[in-house]
């Protein structure tokens, strides 16, 4: 189930491979953000994305919830509350090209593929 989730990611930062983050701090609250095992500021970026596009496209918001949560956490497992600290870099001046690009990456995907992903997150906590 991870190795699908990790191969979604790539559809979202395929065209951002050529940038990799080291480090970001959020702006409003000095939360730094270091990436472990090489997870760079894109792959973050397309988690964050998930949660904007999923919630339109999953018949259990509780179950998406608990595996948007979970993956989250894996990715920053640091952060004493992962989602909120995604979302307060998401709201990062430096962040937001990158954001932005994930995004567009979401589009490009298509609603066949981006429903794939979102439903399969919906299992994701049970893994």
């Amino acid at each position: 189930m991870k190795h699908l989730c990790m191969k979604a990611f790539g559809i979202f930062t395929f065209s951002a491979l050529s940038f990799l983050g080291t480090q970001t701090f959020a702006a409003d609250t000095n939360i730094e953000v270091t990436p472990i095992q090489d997870i760079t500021q894109h792959e973050l970026a397309a988690i964050y994305v998930l949660s904007e596009i999923c919630p339109a496209m999953v018949k259990d918001q509780q179950q998406f919830n608990a595996g948007y949560n979970q993956l989250v956490t894996e990715y920053m497992p640091g952060q004493k509350d992962p989602v909120q600290a995604l979302n307060q870099l998401s709201k990062d001046a430096k962040f937001q090209p990158i954001l932005k690009e994930a995004q567009q990456d979401a589009k490009k995907a298509g609603k066949k593929k981006n429903q794939a992903i979102c439903t399969e997150l919906t299992t994701y906590s049970k893994s």
